[in-house]
């Protein structure tokens, strides 16, 4: 009856003014002991296979997404606040946790086995405080604390199965990009994350709430941040509920849990939070879709390793995707004279017979190139084609140079080798720019340079469909008339 009283009393109050109000000592409230966190159990599955998973996990998303250096002052400050985070947990359930920042806009993170956590820029600049990024943070930090991610595989797998998978990833057979999926790991769009069940999810926050009670931040502020997300839905919710289902009434559940835990002052260290949240504002961060778009290509492998960006202990691991392209001959790639046709949403387009067509996760966009010319996802011959639903302009001149700007921000050390100049592709008006850059196949074991024909067309719907055609310098004139006949053969639909 008092919890009921307490309860409807809240719901006549602000949030935050609730949240204080809750850790008074009200007269008649027993006061309970310290929170302690649960035994997260035996999975079966040994710290060090888990912590091997996850290193494999982890190049996949250097691979994948453009991940900031740790030295940047935004990766800092998340490692710094995670450390703050792990220090509660007792050591024989603790991990190697890591903390790393993605530049990218919408607001996610998520935890990879064996302790990995990544946080996006996005993640940064929509919390309102503190207290609310650490309870993102703890939440992830709890899902790696209870095993979820093997948990999960064992729910849908026997046990057979499970250390196939496992057998797998760690190299006993197949590679780490083919046997991802069946971890429930997402990479299209921009994601890699867990799919968690809503009990995962609920246990994460009873655990994460623990955690934050335990390092001096208020548990609320964790269900708050989440809640918010459910309410605004929109261009914020649905990125990071699509891998996190919201398990219902979050910040009632976590009021609910620690209304009898002892009284407790919360750190409000919201100047240096603030201070980061500011120069996180400024931090060039892309779509999910820019992403997708730039792992299909190869960019992000490309920028992380010439930013730095990829830690030292996966270094290889992202490497061996590229060191499959050094030793690739113009014999191997080299087109047949017979062509065949494809077609889907966006186009039909005609190529040579030998080389293969893979799709893009959002199921428009198409790559097209030799099966010896591409490997984990880069690119070094062939053909990417996509859309651009919004391009940033009505104009075709300046949706073309958003464009052209957008890749070389994406892609360090691109460069024009010309400027824009109109086409026509079939009576469709278009612009046409070539650009060099650095290319996957390493020579010397230095990139060889690259050069890419971009053709930009205004699609009748409206919006951009763009070609980027891709060859290392060396061999583009040998493929200049393939691609030339690839382009006049384009039939936007």
């Amino acid at each position: 009856m008092y919890e009921g009283t307490t309860m409807k009393l809240f719901s006549f109050l602000k949030p935050g003014f609730a949240a204080a109000i809750l850790f008074l000592p009200l007269s008649g409230l027993a006061v309970g002991v310290a929170p302690q966190l649960p035994d997260p159990g035996n999975t079966g599955v040994t710290k060090e296979q888990q912590e091997q998973l996850g290193q494999q996990a982890v190049a996949e998303v250097y691979k994948q997404m453009p991940v900031l250096a740790d030295s940047s002052a935004e990766a800092k400050y998340v490692q710094q606040l995670g450390k703050k985070l792990v220090a509660v947990i007792p050591q024989q359930f603790s991990w190697p946790f890591q903390f790393h920042v993605i530049a990218q806009k919408e607001i996610n993170a998520f935890a990879l086995p064996g302790g990995p956590i990544f946080v996006n820029i996005g993640t940064i600049t929509a919390a309102t405080s503190e207290a609310q990024l650490a309870g993102v943070m703890a939440h992830e930090i709890s899902h790696v604390y209870m095993q979820h991610s093997i948990k999960q595989m064992k729910k849908q797998q026997t046990q057979q199965g499970i250390f196939g998978i496992l057998g797998a990833i760690l190299g006993q057979g197949g590679g780490v990009a083919s046997t991802l999926g069946q971890l429930g790991l997402n990479i299209g769009q921009g994601l890699l994350s867990l799919k968690y069940s809503r009990s995962d999810e609920a246990q994460a926050d009873s655990v994460g709430a623990i955690i934050m009670y335990k390092a001096g931040y208020d548990p609320v502020a964790m269900a708050q941040f989440f809640q918010t997300l459910v309410e605004q839905g929109g261009s914020s919710g649905p990125n990071f509920m699509s891998d996190h289902p919201d398990p219902g009434n979050r910040v009632a559940s976590v009021q609910k849990e620690i209304q009898n835990w002892p009284p407790a002052t919360f750190q409000n260290n919201n100047t240096e939070f603030l201070k980061v949240q500011k120069q996180a504002a400024g931090v060039r961060a892309y779509t999910g879709q820019e992403i997708a778009q730039g792992a299909q290509s190869g960019a992000w492998a490309r920028q992380n390793q010439q930013s730095g960006s990829i830690p030292a202990n996966v270094q290889g691991a992202v490497n061996a995707g590229a060191g499959n392209l050094a030793n690739v001959s113009f014999s191997q790639v080299k087109p047949s004279s017979t062509y065949t046709q494809t077609q889907n949403s966006l186009l039909t387009i005609s190529y040579p017979n030998n080389w293969q067509i893979s799709a893009a996760d959002n199921g428009q966009g198409l790559t097209i190139a030799p099966p010896a010319g591409m490997s984990q996802g880069a690119v070094a011959y062939g053909a990417v084609i996509n859309a651009l639903s919004d391009a940033g302009s009505s104009s075709l001149d300046a949706a073309a140079k958003n464009l052209v700007a957008a890749l070389q921000q994406s892609n360090p050390g691109l460069r024009a080798s010309g400027s824009l100049a109109g086409i026509k592709v079939n009576g469709i008006e278009g612009r046409s720019i070539e650009m060099l850059g650095n290319s996957p196949i390493q020579q010397n074991g230095k990139p060889a340079q690259e050069r890419d024909w971009l053709i930009a067309l205004a699609r009748p719907s409206g919006g951009l469909l763009y070609i980027v055609f891709i060859a290392p310098e060396s061999t583009f004139g040998q493929l200049r008339s393939t691609f030339q006949r690839m382009l006049e053969s384009t039939r936007l639909r």
